[in-house]
């Protein structure tokens, strides 16, 4: 194995200009393939945390829907009857969740769960002038919130803290404000959907990313939404839980609404289409990577075709020597391994800090603000994929060539010279 090895190496020290080529190909495409997959997979990171930042693992409420069963379909005396009355609406229905405070101290008990936030949502009237506009008014516990779902990461001016040491205040969204000409420190006035005026003062902006959601969103202490809807201490409409591991999210869902007789909503069901943009971008990167080694693989398998074509000489007196076609195969592959394995491990560390350029260029959106440069992954499993690629790629366009040389005829090759 020595002496294959030496033999490979002189090889490859003869053609040492196409050798390099072959490796700066292999270089450039892993270098590519990380930065590429690196970028698309910070990418995919960002965008979900938009979603999946502020969305809890499991969602309690009470949803306001027709009632499944109609008042005739409860009398005998009409089930062989053709049902044509179906609009019977539901009476007695409320927003809020029946019990709430026993349904939190069991939820807070529970071993499976992370944490606990409940909250107010309720929709209101911004007066500006003349003009009302319709927003929703979300009353949170501040710390819970911020601990939980990254609330106060999305405060682009003022202080996430103030709705529970300021009475009547409120943080709207920044394009909300924008409209209604208020700023950190001025009054606002809504309406409730009962009529009833309130003065709030505002503590912050809050930013999620999405100018629509911006558009229509605001916050108060969760005893403040109280006061606006007239209810007390115990009126909740929505728990949020988070879990310690969310997979189990679907099952646990059903779980808790069977028990607390509520409406359960999972993250899986909200967030599948993220999910599925996500595996879109990741296929296209992982496509495009791939090609970029297939294309690098061609390259070396001309480069070693025209070895093999310009040292039928040596082949033919290595093989009259003793050598066997496996021994010839053996050194063939060895370059074609050779060139993989220092142009991937080159194309690895190039790719890293190309990734590290990347993370370091300054990204300012007005629409992003806790972006501050543009998103890299420097997950694990991108850089062993593309080692992987590199030798797998390499194998195979040394296996053509080195299997062609391996059954050359000695005794042709030099009855032709």
């Amino acid at each position: 194995m020595k002496l294959l090895i030496s033999i490979a190496r002189s090889l490859l020290l003869a053609r040492w200009r196409q050798t390099l080529v072959a490796a700066i190909g292999v270089t450039f495409s892993i270098t590519m393939f990380v930065a590429l997959l690196g970028f698309m997979q910070g990418l995919n990171e960002m965008m979900d945390s938009l979603f999946l930042n502020r969305t809890p693992d499991i969602r309690l409420y009470n949803e306001i829907k027709p009632r499944a069963i109609q008042p005739v379909q409860l009398s005998p005396d009409y089930h062989s009857g053709h049902h044509f009355i179906h609009s019977i609406k539901a009476t007695g229905r409320r927003q809020e969740i029946y019990n709430s405070m026993a349904i939190l101290e069991a939820l807070r008990k529970d071993e499976r769960v992370a944490g606990v936030a409940s909250k107010i949502v309720t929709q209101a009237f911004f007066n500006e002038g003349t003009i009302d506009i319709t927003a929703t008014v979300n009353g949170i516990e501040e710390q819970q919130e911020s601990a939980l779902f990254h609330f106060a990461d999305y405060i682009v001016e003022g202080d996430a803290a103030s709705l529970e040491k300021i009475p009547n205040s409120i943080i709207l969204g920044k394009a909300l404000a924008e409209n209604l000409l208020v700023n950190v420190g001025e009054m606002v006035q809504l309406t409730t959907p009962e009529g009833e005026r309130f003065q709030l003062k505002i503590v912050g902006l809050w930013q999620s990313g999405i100018q629509d959601f911006d558009k229509v969103q605001s916050f108060t202490s969760l005893a403040t939404a109280q006061k606006l809807l007239g209810k007390t201490r115990n009126y909740v409409t929505d728990i949020q839980l988070r879990l310690k591991n969310n997979t189990v999210a679907p099952a646990l869902a059903k779980e808790y609404g069977r028990l607390f007789n509520t409406s359960a909503q999972d993250i899986y069901s909200l967030s599948a289409e993220f999910e599925t943009g996500s595996f879109i971008r990741s296929l296209i990167s992982y496509a495009v990577g791939v090609t970029l080694l297939i294309v690098s693989g061609f390259g070396i398998y001309n480069i070693l075709n025209m070895m093999i074509y310009e040292k039928m000489d040596s082949i033919a007196i290595l093989k009259a020597t003793g050598f066997s076609g496996r021994d010839v195969k053996r050194i063939f592959i060895f370059i074609a391994m050779s060139i993989g394995i220092f142009g991937g491990l080159a194309g690895l560390i190039l790719g890293f800090l190309l990734s590290l350029a990347i993370d370091q260029l300054p990204f300012h959106a007005t629409s992003l603000p806790t972006m501050k440069t543009y998103p890299v992954s420097y997950a694990l499993f991108i850089y062993c994929i593309g080692g992987a690629f590199s030798l797998l790629s390499t194998y195979l366009a040394g296996w053509l060539p080195s299997r062609k040389a391996s059954k050359i005829d000695p005794v042709v090759i030099i009855r032709g010279k």
